[in-house]
């Protein structure tokens, strides 16, 4: 999903790690364990990765990775390509009971899984090196990564930064000052008008498929239920009315399993896909947050360089001694606003090219997740159709 997975060349004869080979990077997440016990379990995965980049130490590598290791390696690339729309992963939390589910494992596999190969396929992120590190260092050297860079809880210097920033801005509210300067180019308000409107009606598709599902899986065990009245209600009986009822319970069952089935296959491929784009838009969203902390910042780095310019203009004027360390500070500062120039346009640039990107390939997810829903409403419903219209006749006959 979003964006096309990598995968080798079959057929070819040359060599994997020729230099003339195609070039391809893979990635499979599988074969989910879990381990542990209560508040300490965790599943750890398989990742496998394949390629025949040279920067790689070979052709196949295998590594064991948990959830964790993925967050490491998202944020990680957060931080470092500012303006890529970095693929979201699937929620960290889940309701106990199901934690452990053998159906919410499969889709957390496939949801990571997707994940990574949307990495390794972007034309970008698959350069990495933290990608290379997370598809080739041992668990060891993984887990001392992940225990340095990350937390459950934030460092006592980033929770007084944050308390910092949520006085100066309620500190800025009763003083009644100007909200601080934000871009306002057409294009890019349109840009962000559509995402917020895509979240919202994802959103909303994605609740009704959620319902979808639940009706499904609801049907299905009232007619199991419903089913193994009837065939009961059939063993009382020794005539024709009897066989025909235990036919009606088989066929109600019969028809259960059908509803769960396509339960499962409506959960996996259209309510799965239409969450996934809903993390996708808000992923989009962390990075238009991230271009407006980018844009104020090169603001008001150009407002301060025109103060300074003014303080260094009048120093040179009074021939003061403060010249020289105004014209090292002066420098210093317009160094780091062309600095702050160029990770903005950097940032405007990548999202102008995510944002193609990102259209082209949503077109061709969706056409395929409704492509899917509305073969399996028709299978399902064809085959309900035909389990109760072949037992019409039996029925009829004991009507008559």
């Amino acid at each position: 999903m979003w964006m096309e997975q990598q995968r080798s060349p079959s057929g070819s004869s040359q060599s994997p790690r020729s230099p003339s080979a195609h070039p391809y990077l893979s990635v499979s997440v599988t074969d989910p364990v879990k381990l542990g016990n209560g508040v300490q379990a965790y599943i750890s995965y398989r990742v496998i990765a394949k390629t025949n980049f040279p920067e790689y130490l070979g052709p196949e590598k295998i590594v064991i990775r948990r959830y964790s290791d993925f967050v490491w390696l998202h944020d990680r690339l957060f931080e470092n390509y500012k303006g890529v729309f970095i693929p979201p992963l699937p929620e960290k939390s889940a309701v106990e009971k199901f934690r452990f589910s053998a159906e919410f494992i499969e889709m957390r596999r496939q949801a990571l899984d997707i994940f990574v190969n949307r990495i390794a396929s972007h034309h970008e992120l698959r350069q990495s090196e933290d990608l290379r590190t997370f598809l080739q260092v041992d668990e060891e050297v993984m887990e001392r990564l992940r225990s340095y860079e990350t937390g459950i809880f934030k460092k006592p210097a980033d929770l007084m930064q944050i308390f910092k920033d949520v006085q100066s801005r309620v500190t800025d509210v009763v003083l009644g000052k100007e909200k601080p300067v934000e871009e306002s180019h057409p294009e890019y308000e349109k840009m962000k008008h559509y995402i917020f409107e895509l979240e919202n009606h994802l959103a909303e598709a994605q609740k009704q498929a959620y319902r979808l599902v639940k009706r499904h899986r609801e049907l299905g065990k009232s007619l199991s239920d419903f089913g193994n009245a009837v065939k009961l209600l059939g063993a009382c009986e020794e005539n024709a009315i009897g066989k025909a009822f235990s036919e009606l319970g088989a066929k109600s069952e019969l028809v259960s399993a059908k509803l769960q089935k396509e339960a499962h296959e409506l959960l996996m491929h259209f309510e799965e896909p239409l969450k996934d784009y809903v993390r996708a838009v808000q992923s989009i969203k962390a990075t238009i947050a991230d271009r407006g902390i980018a844009f104020r910042q090169q603001c008001e780095l150009a407002e301060t360089i025109k103060l300074k310019e003014i303080n260094l203009d009048k120093l040179m004027l009074t021939r003061s001694d403060k010249v020289r360390d105004a014209e090292i500070e002066y420098r210093e500062l317009k160094a780091e606003s062309e600095e702050a120039m160029r990770r903005f346009e950097t940032i405007v640039r990548r999202m102008n090219e995510e944002m193609v990107r990102f259209q082209d390939q949503k077109t061709i997810d969706m056409g395929v997740a409704f492509h899917e829903f509305a073969k399996g409403q028709a299978r399902l419903a064809n085959g309900i159709a035909d389990a109760w219209r072949s037992l019409l006749p039996k029925l009829e006959a004991c009507s008559v």
